[in-house]
C-alpha cells in the first residue's frame, strides 16, 4: 500500500504527487557525507547523480540494490507493484507526464532511509527503487526535468 496523506501536488505538466511538504528535503543533504556514515556507495551513486546529472550513477545503484531483493527479477516484480497500486492512486502512466528529477531524488532517499531505519508503514524498498527508475526515465525522456543536468555548449 502507497501511504496517502489526502493532499496532493500538480506539476506543471499534470502529473500529481503526494505533497512533500512536512516530510524533510532529503535531495539537501550533504549526501556526500550521508555514505560516509553508512559506508554505502549507494548514497556517494546518488550524490554522484546530483552533482553531475549523470544517470549512470543512478543505474549503479539499481545494480546495487537489486542483491536486496535477491535478484533483477524479483526488484522488477516487487516494484511493478508499486506502479500497480500509484496506478490506482493517481492514474495509470500519472508519472510520465513529468516530475522533475529533484522530487524523485527527494522521495527516494527519503524511502531509502527509512527502509535502513526499518519503517515497515508502506514498502519503502520498492518506492526507493520507483522513484529511482523513473528519474532515470524522466532524465533520458524529459531532460528538461532533469534539475542536475549540467548544460554543455550544445545545449
Amino acid at each position: 500500500m502507497i501511504v496517502d496523506s489526502g493532499h496532493r501536488h500538480e506539476f506543471d505538466l499534470g502529473a500529481v504527487r503526494d505533497v512533500q511538504e512536512g516530510k524533510g528535503r532529503c535531495d539537501l543533504l550533504p549526501l556526500d557525507v550521508v555514505a560516509e556514515l553508512y559506508n554505502d556507495d549507494i548514497f556517494s551513486d546518488i550524490n554522484n547523480f546530483i552533482r553531475s546529472g549523470d544517470t549512470a550513477h543512478l543505474y549503479e545503484v539499481l545494480k546495487k540494490i537489486a542483491p536486496k531483493f535477491g535478484s533483477y527479477s524479483t526488484m522488477l516484480l516487487e516494484v511493478s507493484i508499486h506502479f500497480e497500486e500509484g496506478a490506482k492512486k493517481y492514474n495509470e502512466r500519472n508519472w510520465e507526464k513529468g516530475i522533475n528529477a529533484k522530487n524523485y531524488i527527494n522521495s527516494g532517499v527519503r524511502h531509502l532511509l527509512k527502509w535502513i531505519r526499518g519503517d515497515e508503514d508502506e514498502n519503502h524498498e520498492r518506492a526507493f527503487v520507483f522513484n529511482i527508475m523513473c528519474c532515470i526515465w524522466t532524465c533520458k525522456n524529459k531532460p528538461e526535468l532533469n534539475d542536475f543536468r549540467k548544460e554543455t555548449e550544445n545545449d
